[in-house]
């Protein structure tokens, strides 16, 4: 087998480009040096605090940080980052390494996420690349869609009893003694149904804004938090736009009240009641607000079916967190691309 030589690496960087690579767009359009100094904060000591500076160099806050994106935008673990980016020559260029360059490993990839989840730092990360998108004209715009939607997590195969002593905030008698299985339960998620059906996990509530279909907030809780109970963390005053959009789920007199004193206007859907279905009137009010409703459902879909799914393979509501705020932001980096191409010069 030949040598692979400079020009052999050009030429096959040149026939991705071709085939319009996703990752260089993505690349050119987040202003990745602006993340840093948070990322730094949490990965890196002061230098007054460094007993030495022997030893191997730690990966650049920016690599681990594309890592991350990466494993968002494919739902990959930690083990397919580490042997994607060594095989794929579109996410080495991505991540800005050469051939010769030190790939992370599965484990550093794992504890740079841990820290950023035990920091609690995906939410300022989202804050500071929505910041970025309103410098470049795509503001929150026509008023705000609320939903939720399920997030798997492997299940736990619990007794009734232990189950129940999660269920009250307890740990059950018998994982005190046994610690390996205990790190092995999350107790932060929990069951519900939908549609019939029964799913264990957690819930992303999102706030996606009408005009762009960018998430602009969001939410990370247990599976059985009702939709509604999110609210008072989505609505937000910056949209240019007063109406909000959302599904029968929010429809109350509570949630009336809240956005009136927002001075908010709802165009929550109605829905019927035991013995008093709903009017004609009432389900064409219905068919028209779901032509907005309905764009919040393209980010699920895309989350769902262009960008891996959406299974969390860690374990409590803090990894969770991390995982999915990661999952929205690497969304919105997507959507800027698509943005980008079909108006260049936002109003």
């Amino acid at each position: 087998m030949a040598q692979m030589g400079f020009f052999d690496l050009s030429d096959r960087y040149a026939s991705l480009d071709a085939k319009c690579d996703p990752l260089v767009k993505i690349d050119a359009v987040v202003p990745w040096e602006e993340f840093r100094p948070t990322l730094e904060q949490v990965w890196r000591k002061p230098d007054a605090e460094r007993k030495s500076r022997a030893g191997r160099k730690p990966i650049d806050a920016i690599v681990i940080f594309k890592a991350l994106v990466l494993s968002a935008l494919y739902n990959l673990s930690d083990d397919q980052i580490e042997y994607q980016v060594r095989d794929r020559l579109s996410f080495m260029r991505f991540l800005g390494l050469g051939l010769e360059d030190r790939v992370p490993d599965a484990k550093t990839v794992w504890l740079y996420r841990e820290g950023l989840a035990q920091a609690g730092l995906a939410e300022e990360l989202f804050r500071q690349f929505d910041g970025h998108l309103a410098r470049q004209g795509y503001i929150a715009r026509g008023g705000q869609i609320l939903d939720a939607s399920i997030v798997a997590v492997p299940r736990n195969h619990n007794t009734r009893e232990e189950n129940r002593a999660i269920k009250n905030g307890e740990v059950p008698e018998d994982w005190a003694d046994k610690p390996a299985k205990r790190s092995q339960k999350d107790v932060d998620a929990r069951w519900t149904k939908k549609h019939g059906k029964s799913h264990y996990g957690y819930k992303n509530h999102v706030n996606v804004d009408r005009k762009h279909k960018l998430v602009r907030r969001w939410h990370v809780s247990n599976a059985a938090l009702h939709d509604s109970q999110a609210v008072d963390h989505l609505l937000m005053r910056g949209n240019t736009g007063a109406g909000v959009w959302a599904d029968a789920a929010y429809r109350s007199e509570e949630m009336e009240g809240k956005l009136r004193n927002r001075k908010l206007k709802s165009h929550i859907h109605r829905k019927g009641k035991r013995g008093k279905p709903l009017t004609e009137q009432a389900k064409g009010s219905n068919r028209t607000k779901s032509k907005v409703r309905v764009r919040v459902e393209h980010v699920f879909g895309a989350q769902t079916n262009d960008m891996g799914g959406t299974l969390v393979r860690t374990i409590g509501i803090a990894r969770a967190k991390a995982r999915i705020g990661m999952k929205n932001l690497a969304y919105n980096m997507r959507r800027l691309v698509q943005l980008r191409r079909i108006n260049p010069c936002p109003a």
